[in-house]
């Protein structure tokens, strides 16, 4: 059973549907002329790509970084991410279904016959409520465990903005992050194959609830250099212009706007910013070898050198005393 439904799912995520993207860079495309639109008074089709494409964000190092990474990774995702997204996921998700239907004696699925639209909308709405909740945990954990914030600071490292930069995460700290989406929406997953629907059928139809959050969250335009607010919905949206400000140097925007699609999560745990419409922002890292993160040596193996160096220093520490001696006397 779990085989089949796993390898219905990697199958699922193979066929690549290009129509997802096309909406993304529209979308993107449309936010630039309004922005283009409401900031410049002399208006013309070649401004607006110079808009668009600014020479000193386009050429800038951290943007060649961004471009021969997410090159790179690219040629791993589906070795490597893909499958581990589907794997845990379904395998949280089965077991949920297994053990709820043990517990109370079910067989099947409670409610008979196919799921209603009003059914599937409401599951649409708590798998991305459980997705984005889910996200907002592991990303105040990024930034509160040094050995975690090693690997997320490779996100953060990105001095430009040029759209990419939404995948410049080293590949472990994606892999670990699915690992963590297998707990919340498994489970989600899980209690919904029991309540309505085929266990294969929910995770497919979510499948779909990523899709459908990449679209509302907007984070190809959210990593570009477009301030763009939503206004009175940025209230329950965390909108492009409020994300820039979370990889933003100024201090007082530090653990701010941890959110993925909404922003009432950071209202509710006290980590929500508002930023200042017309502030320019400055992005990267404070670090004195913030440098070595535009290469794909830095990019790649000094996150995992630094992370270990934390993992080791704690084991170090809880050494007993005589045990660190005797290292120190050997060596």
């Amino acid at each position: 059973m779990f085989s089949e439904i796993y390898t219905k799912i990697v199958n699922k995520l193979y066929n690549i549907d290009y129509t997802t993207p096309a909406l993304i860079l529209g979308m993107a495309l449309v936010c630039a002329l309004i922005v283009y639109c409401r900031k410049v008074e002399d208006k013309s089709i070649r401004g607006f790509f110079d808009f668009l494409f600014p020479e000193e964000i386009i050429l800038h190092p951290s943007a060649r970084a961004d471009a021969t990474f997410w090159i790179t990774k690219r040629l791993m995702m589906p070795f490597l991410l893909i499958p581990a997204g589907a794997t845990f996921v379904t395998a949280v998700g089965y077991a949920t279904n297994r053990a709820v239907s043990w517990v109370f004696g079910i067989e099947g699925t409670l409610l008979e016959g196919p799921p209603g639209s009003i059914t599937l909308v409401i599951f649409t709405a708590t798998m991305l409520l459980a997705y984005d909740v889910s996200y907002y945990f592991y990303h105040v954990a990024q930034h509160r465990y040094p050995f975690l914030w090693e690997l997320h600071k490779v996100h953060h490292s990105a001095e430009v903005m040029v759209g990419i930069t939404k995948d410049r995460v080293h590949p472990l700290d994606d892999l670990m992050n699915r690992m963590w989406d297998g707990v919340i929406p498994g489970i989600c997953f899980g209690i919904w194959s029991v309540v309505a629907l085929d266990p294969v059928e929910v995770v497919v139809f979510g499948l779909n609830v990523y899709v459908v959050r990449n679209i509302l969250m907007m984070d190809f335009v959210r990593h570009t250099h477009l301030p763009i607010s939503f206004g009175p919905l940025d209230k329950v949206v965390l909108s492009p212009h409020w994300h820039q400000l979370h990889h933003s140097v100024d201090p007082r925007h530090y653990d701010k706007n941890f959110g993925l699609l909404f922003s009432f999560w950071d209202r509710l745990f006290g980590t929500s910013y508002v930023p200042d419409p017309n502030e320019e922002l400055k992005f990267g890292l404070v670090d004195r070898d913030v440098r070595d993160y535009q290469s794909l040596a830095g990019l790649y193996i000094l996150p995992l050198r630094k992370m270990w160096g934390h993992i080791a220093s704690r084991l170090w520490r809880r050494q007993p005393e005589g045990a660190q001696a005797r290292e120190t006397s050997s060596s």
